[in-house]
């Protein structure tokens, strides 16, 4: 059994990292770029009011534009930090894939059956636990914007992630509404106590590229925990006829 599930883990992981990675370089990546020329002050945000454009650190105005469908800074690849990206990236999927597992194990030792279509909904839950629920209270931050203590927010974000997750299971497999009310209960609670943040947001970066950030951030993620999910349902049902 527990080879089984490293293996089914390990390939849905490494696959679903690979495809997350090449999504977050196409769609995320070129507005973390852009963001860190705000950061460094190569580019500069005018409030609204004092003006429609951007102007460069030199202080010229060179018109409305906006890098976020290009990669900023000169284009190139860096080997290092694109590779370690990569690297990271799978890493962490396959963590996740480790844990929708377990989660595939718990569920056949209680009589359900895992298919590859329910995969899909299992990685959706995974993702609804770890991304989309937390990021109603801390959204994906860009460099430069201001946000309130590390451990803080790690300690709301864990919670969040536990009583998400244990929320989710008790919908899809509880019985009685005792279970489902205390599912919603879980589900609203680290949002009625509220995420940590700062006192005055600020931050370099302008508004509508911190939306699109979080927004893509988010997009991404929904993909590829979908493709972790049929992936390591499709390995899982494989392994077991095997």
């Amino acid at each position: 059994m527990l080879k089984k599930m490293v293996a089914s883990a390990v390939f849905a992981g490494f696959a679903a990292g690979l495809i997350a990675a090449a999504l977050q370089f196409a769609f995320v990546q070129p507005v973390l770029l852009e963001a860190e020329l705000y950061e460094t002050g190569a580019l500069a945000h005018l409030p609204f009011g004092g003006g429609n454009s951007d102007a460069t650190a030199d202080g010229h105005d060179h018109g409305a534009h906006s890098h976020a469908d290009a990669p900023a800074g000169d284009g190139g690849i860096d080997f290092a930090r694109d590779g370690l990206s990569v690297l990271f990236t799978v890493f962490n999927y396959t963590a996740f894939g480790l844990i929708l597992i377990a989660g595939f194990a718990l569920a056949e030792f209680t009589g359900k059956t895992v298919t590859v279509r329910s995969g899909v909904l299992w990685g959706l839950a995974g993702f609804v636990a770890l991304h989309f629920a937390p990021a109603i209270g801390l959204p994906p931050e860009l460099p430069g914007t201001a946000a309130a203590e590390v451990i803080p927010r790690q300690i709301w974000w864990s919670a969040t992630v536990v009583a998400t997750g244990l929320g989710l299971w008790l919908v899809a497999f509880g019985a009685g509404w005792q279970q489902i009310l205390l599912a919603v209960v879980l589900i609203l609670a680290p949002h009625a106590v509220g995420a940590p943040h700062p006192a005055v947001f600020t931050g370099t970066p302008p508004p509508e590229l911190a939306s699109l950030f979080a927004s893509r951030a988010l997009g991404v993620g929904m993909a590829a925990w979908a493709c972790l999910g049929l992936l390591a349902a499709y390995y899982w049902q494989m392994q077991a006829d095997a």
